[in-house]
């Protein structure tokens, strides 16, 4: 299966009633938002740019993004959302938790997201092929392939009696995740110990814990916090010598060792493309 195929587009968002924004200024403004850091989102950010410019919008000549992180700015995320939504821009732009953020506390301003999970059980939208009211996206569906990466990971690792797992609990991705794979490793007999890790102090205490517990092999789960620390977990896998598999590509490219899903840049610019013809 080609990567595009794992992509699927949430369209028909030029459909949407667009009277409320018809007053806008000559310049549109997008909210782009974030619960953690842009420091490690530069290439996200830039394949959001592209899109946006396959759509004919320039950033400083016909838009202007604003990126809002919550970490960045030292702020609860839902705080951040209420304060992007006063001000009335044309479009919020987020992953998972910046667009359930949101959704929460606009009706009126739509909102496209990026996220790994499904758009249906996240209450994005009640439908794949149409979006419902002012919210449409972009899934990489890297939270659905759970299992499909524990059977990579003991094909890479035969002969691990336990393979390790790190999620993150407040993300519904990882949720989601965790039920796909302790389900697969049911059907396939595989021991499995999965840790929740809460911040990068639960993270380099879980290491150690895994290699105690003698996890042969280690699924790094779905959340913006494990790839905002993409670097950090790949060299704590390599200090304890447990080859892991992670949900993008970008932990590979920062040192992990393998990865399975659709591409989140490409996600990325798909929604600056669907931004673009919001705009």
């Amino acid at each position: 299966m080609k990567r595009r195929d794992f992509i699927t587009l949430l369209g028909h968002a030029a459909a949407w009633p667009v009277a409320a924004h018809a007053q806008q200024a000559a310049m549109p403004v997008v909210g782009f938002l974030r619960s953690t850091t842009f420091n490690n989102a530069t290439h996200l950010v830039a394949a959001y740019h592209q899109g946006l410019k396959e759509a004919g919008f320039v950033d400083g000549q016909n838009v202007k993004i604003e990126l809002r992180s919550a970490a960045d700015l030292n702020e609860p995320l839902p705080a951040v959302v209420a304060d992007t939504v006063r001000r009335q821009v044309a479009v919020i732009v987020g992953h998972t938790p910046a667009a359930k953020a949101a959704q929460a506390a606009t009706k009126t301003i739509p909102i496209v997201f990026t996220t790994g999970g499904d758009p249906i059980v996240d209450g994005f939208v009640t439908s794949m092929n149409r979006p419902t009211g002012n919210v449409t996206g972009v899934t990489f569906l890297s939270a659905v392939l759970g299992s499909k990466r524990l059977e990579l990971l003991r094909l890479l690792v035969p002969k691990a009696i336990t393979i390790g797992m790190l999620t993150y609990p407040n993300s519904p991705e990882a949720q989601a995740e965790r039920r796909d794979v302790e389900a697969a490793a049911r059907t396939l007999a595989q021991g499995l110990v999965i840790l929740e890790v809460n911040s990068m102090s639960d993270v380099e205490a879980a290491f150690p814990t895994l290699v105690q517990r003698d996890a042969g092999a280690l699924l790094v789960g779905a959340s913006a916090f494990m790839s905002s620390n993409r670097v950090r977990f790949a060299a704590l896998a390599a200090l304890h010598r447990l080859p892991a598999i992670y949900i993008l590509r970008d932990s590979v490219v920062a040192g992990g060792l393998m990865s399975y899903a659709a591409s989140n840049t490409d996600a990325y610019r798909q929604a600056g493309m669907y931004t673009g013809r919001i705009l």
